[in-house]
């Protein structure tokens, strides 16, 4: 994408060169411009397989369409076709049949003053399956306490739907980041899985 394209459309990775995109549910139904789901990119043939591991290919085709193939990745199209990027697959969190991308979580809590870095992912829930989970790593000067957590609550109520504002909030010193800079989620979630069956690799 372009620097005109992009003052255009921000934040937008631009649009397909080769073949066409398409944004889906789970159940593989298309979905209008403007709505998040997995996106899938169109060949003439199928043109994309992982080596040496045919179910992982199937995984990631289409259910109706085998020249549909899916990297994992979640997003958007707004009406002029630009691709927006939301967040992986592998880290949304199913609670209650809703479908929950904990990006938008944390782009909304970094945002809060007392916060540095925040972690957002699914943990287990009798009831619901999975229930939305923050870690956060707090700036020097704020103690971490459960009025500082009632605090990030109230203004998660404020600026998130309903049934994203997480369910629990608990502090860490420091996130755990790889040398690249990427978040190790799979270190901080799997404490709260334990023998539960999580889609986070």
């Amino acid at each position: 994408i372009g620097s005109k394209e992009w003052l255009e459309h921000p934040g937008s990775v631009g649009r397909s060169r080769s073949g066409v995109l398409h944004v889906c549910d789970e159940d593989g139904k298309e979905l209008p411009p403007g709505e998040s789901g997995v996106i899938y990119f169109e060949q003439p043939v199928m043109s994309f397989s992982y080596h040496n591991a045919p179910q992982k290919t199937r995984e990631a085709q289409h259910p109706e369409y085998p020249n549909w193939s899916a990297l994992g990745d979640v997003g958007y199209l707004d009406d002029e076709g630009y691709l927006y990027l939301t967040d992986r697959k592998s880290f949304m969190i199913i609670s209650g049949g809703v479908n929950i991308y904990p990006q938008e979580i944390e782009n909304a809590l970094v945002m809060h003053p007392s916060v540095i870095d925040v972690a957002v992912f699914g943990v287990p829930n009798d009831d619901f399956g999975e229930e939305v989970k923050a870690i956060i790593q707090l700036a020097d000067e704020v103690e971490g306490n459960e009025s500082t957590a009632e605090d990030l609550l109230e203004y998660s109520r404020e600026h998130l739907a309903n049934y994203m504002v997480p369910r629990s909030i608990e502090f860490i010193e420091e996130m755990p980041r790889l040398p690249t800079g990427k978040l190790y989620k799979r270190l901080l979630r799997d404490k709260y899985w334990g023998k539960h069956d999580s889609r986070i690799v």
